[in-house]
């Protein structure tokens, strides 16, 4: 088997959203490094049996970077389990980039991000007709900054639909810095461990969803939603509209 390193969306929690070929990766792997905090270890069961397998949640980039190098070199095939989908707020640019610098062969599987098992939880959709047609992906400054241009109350004055990532443990601040830009009455949402089993889903505005978060003691592992899309009429899509013509079908006039 030819020696890489293959770095693995798992999916926001449920087993079951990891993609199939991220599967095959993880049934192939001679060799696993998966994020323990995070990552369902229900998924090592598509794992060989006896293979190793490493828990990253208290290693160092360099200590990960080396296990991945020491494998590939021994002609491993090594995965990286990532949780959500690795190019969100996953760190593995750097691993990339040491990677390359060691000459070893990686690539990329793309995985279901939590923001969009949280819309699924909601059964809602962030880009409506006459609502919104942006989303906003981003995070409050913590230990790791944010750039000054992008901090939450610039952010919000564009009116957009939002998910906020690791930030929950700061809702407070959160909304503080959202209402300089939304209205009190801007529809919010908080989704703790969308697609887990213990999923819990709390729903109000941005003048009580902190009181809600306080009341449940979410401190982590949740997505906070924020925007009209929530609950706002919208305007049918012109897709599917049967007077809309486009490259597959001519519309109906009325």
């Amino acid at each position: 088997m030819a020696a890489e390193v293959v770095f693995v969306g798992a999916g926001p929690g449920d087993p079951e959203l990891i993609t199939l070929k991220g599967q095959k990766a993880l049934e192939r792997a001679e060799r696993v490094i998966y994020a323990g905090s995070l990552v369902n270890p229900a998924l090592l069961d598509h794992c060989r049996p006896g293979i190793p397998l490493h828990d990253s949640s208290a290693l160092t980039l360099e200590e990960v970077v080396e296990i991945m190098v020491s494998g590939a070199k021994k002609g491993e095939y090594v995965v990286r389990l990532h949780t959500g989908d690795p190019s969100l707020y996953g760190a593995i640019q750097e691993q990339m980039d040491r990677l390359s610098q060691e000459k070893i062969p990686f690539s990329v599987i793309p995985g279901v991000s939590s923001v969009f098992a949280a819309a699924a939880a909601l059964e809602r959709e962030f880009t409506l007709p006459a609502v919104s047609q942006t989303l906003i992906l981003t995070r409050l400054a913590g230990r790791t900054p944010v750039p000054e241009k992008e901090n939450l109350a610039a952010l919000a004055r564009h009116g957009a639909s939002m998910a906020i990532f690791l930030s929950v443990q700061e809702i407070g601040q959160v909304v503080e810095s959202l209402r300089s830009g939304y209205p009190a009455s801007t529809p919010a949402a908080v989704v703790y461990k969308a697609s887990w089993p213990d999923q819990k889903i709390l729903r109000g505005t941005l003048a009580d969803i902190e009181e809600q978060v306080q009341r449940e003691g979410v401190r982590k592992t949740a997505q906070i939603l924020v925007g009209d899309f929530l609950t706002s009429p919208y305007s049918r899509s012109k897709l599917y509209d049967p007077g809309f013509s486009h490259g597959y079908r001519q519309g109906k006039a009325e």
